[in-house]
């Protein structure tokens, strides 16, 4: 996994996936800044319209005991990853949005 990548984390005890851009990966651990993905529609709904209330990205470690695999945001067949449909209803990439809050 390159760092900044966008990734699924899949952790357990307790059962948790988290999408977002891949931090630090390191033998201790994880570092993602990102959502969980039951919140992935309201994390769309709130960039396209900030007033109706802020999700936002946390940027949280995860000791490599709770992680179970890493998995890249791919498209699988016509299923498009998680980061193609956040462009797709934002108008631009998930970096291009995490690169903006950073330059605010």
């Amino acid at each position: 996994m390159e760092l900044n990548s966008i990734v699924i984390v899949s952790l357990h005890d307790p059962k948790e996936k988290i999408w977002g851009q891949l931090i630090a990966l390191t033998p201790s651990g994880v570092t993602v800044r990102g959502i969980d993905v039951n919140s992935f529609e309201d994390f769309i709904r709130q960039v396209k319209d900030p007033e109706a209330g802020a999700v936002g990205l946390a940027t949280i470690f995860y000791p490599m005991q709770r992680v179970e695999r890493i998995a890249l945001d791919e498209a699988v067949g016509r299923i498009p990853s998680l980061a193609e449909m956040f462009e797709r209803q934002v108008g631009r990439s998930l970096l291009a949005y995490l690169d903006s809050l950073v330059e605010s």
